[in-house]
């Protein structure tokens, strides 16, 4: 066995970094500068790395802004997947999909907050754009289906119902800090509670 299989992996870049930490720090730059307004200049210098270090990571920082959109939209629509969300009563099963989605809201804050940002300036970003456009229709079809067993309240339109949904799970993201006084499981509990107690019939 030569020494290189004997220790593992090889780590690509300089010590410290790896392509995980430099999605971290380009995501933590961009929802600070916006992404239009960063530059590999001002990624390198963030990074303490040369232009040339980053790019033995990726091809730029659009692949960045792609990886990062992926992870946030993979992780919403895995929500769409789960168990709770494809069988049972439509109002149940929009339940759960709300709480999934408050919970990754929480663990991929970074690249949700910066999903939440994106205005389609770029093709990464329209692709993005397009793939919440297909969850907003998952969930207004739970909404609709919900409307059409008697759960859920026929009076509002089921794609605002939607976008008002998830306009209040979306501004988390402007003010909830890891760390601080409310947890996560608060944060799933209120948002259920605001929202389906006003949302369902009776």
């Amino acid at each position: 066995m030569s020494s290189s299989a004997a220790t593992g992996p090889r780590r690509l870049g300089r010590p410290g970094h790896d392509s995980a930490s430099v999605l971290a720090v380009a995501v933590r730059v961009f929802n600070e500068r916006g992404y239009d307004g960063t530059s590999m200049e001002d990624l390198a210098r963030a990074l303490g790395l040369s232009k040339s270090a980053i790019y033995h990571h990726v091809s730029g920082k659009q692949e960045l802004l792609r990886r990062s959109l992926d992870r946030a939209l993979d992780a919403l629509f895995a929500v769409t997947e789960e168990e709770p969300a494809r069988t049972g009563p439509a109002v149940d099963r929009l339940e759960h999909v709300l709480r999934g989605s408050v919970r990754v809201l929480v663990a991929e804050l970074p690249h949700v907050t910066l999903l939440l940002r994106v205005r389609g300036n770029t093709e990464v970003e329209r692709e993005a754009l397009r793939r919440r456009r297909a969850f907003d229709r998952f969930v207004a079809e739970l909404v609709r289906r919900g409307v059409e067993e008697g759960d859920v309240r026929p009076d509002i339109d089921p794609a605002l119902t939607s976008r008002l949904l998830f306009g209040m799970v979306n501004s988390i993201a402007e003010w909830y800090r890891p760390g601080g006084r409310t947890g996560t499981e608060q944060l799933v509990a209120g948002a259920t509670t605001l929202a389906f107690a006003g949302l369902r019939r009776g």
